[in-house]
């Protein structure tokens, strides 16, 4: 049996949870690893009405805090903005005695609609995926964390029927149980553009 050395808190955050084809499959099997805490937050929340003393209590409890959602507009689903601007307060996440969450290490887990050419300076979006979430990077850099590079499914509409969802979660799985067990190099991880453009590059042997 394999040692727990990192709390995961995965939130996820899919305004159209039963129409995916990728989001939905991922959050599935990550539901299913048993020491793995899973907040739908759109589930959890349907009036967005965000319990602010149970997310920041939640987040004291884990070492790693994982937002997983599909871009939407080239930043998170509604609600997952309206989770930062109410949890993350000054005085808990940053600010003057806003300690709570220095040292953890923060992901993205994402999927894309558009192919991965799309992203990039020659692509019909400009910019790169770590570029477009610049925004999720300076916030955890703010509040002390560890921010490593997103995990991404770029083309997520087609990737069913091009047979691409299973190799995706089971890397996913690969990932989670990496940074569980403390076999992810997070100084590695946070250098590279996406967390599976070279994975097994970034895993340490197990012991």
């Amino acid at each position: 049996m394999k040692t727990v050395e990192r709390r995961i808190l995965v939130l996820y955050a899919h305004p159209s949870h039963e129409r995916s084809e990728v989001n939905r499959p991922l959050a599935r099997a990550t539901r299913r690893i048993s020491d793995i805490t899973f907040v739908d937050l759109y589930g959890e929340y349907p009036t967005s009405d965000i319990d602010i003393d149970v997310e920041q209590a939640r987040l004291r409890e884990h070492d790693v805090i994982v937002f997983m959602f599909p871009m939407y507009w080239y930043s998170t689903p509604a609600i997952l903005k309206e989770w930062q601007d109410l949890v993350l307060e000054y005085g808990f996440a940053y600010g003057e005695g806003g300690t709570a969450l220095r040292g953890k290490v923060f992901l993205a887990s994402l999927t894309t609609g558009g192919p991965e050419d799309a992203y990039s300076t020659e692509g019909y979006n400009r910019f790169t995926i770590r570029e477009l979430l610049a925004p999720l990077e300076q916030t955890a850099r703010l509040c002390g964390m560890r921010y490593i590079a997103p995990f991404v499914l770029h083309g997520a509409r087609r990737a069913a029927e091009e047979g691409r969802v299973g190799a995706h979660v089971a890397e996913w799985r690969q990932v989670l149980a990496a940074l569980r067990e403390g076999r992810l190099d997070i100084e590695a991880a946070g250098k590279v553009s996406h967390l599976n453009a070279d994975i097994d590059a970034l895993m340490k042997e197990e012991s």
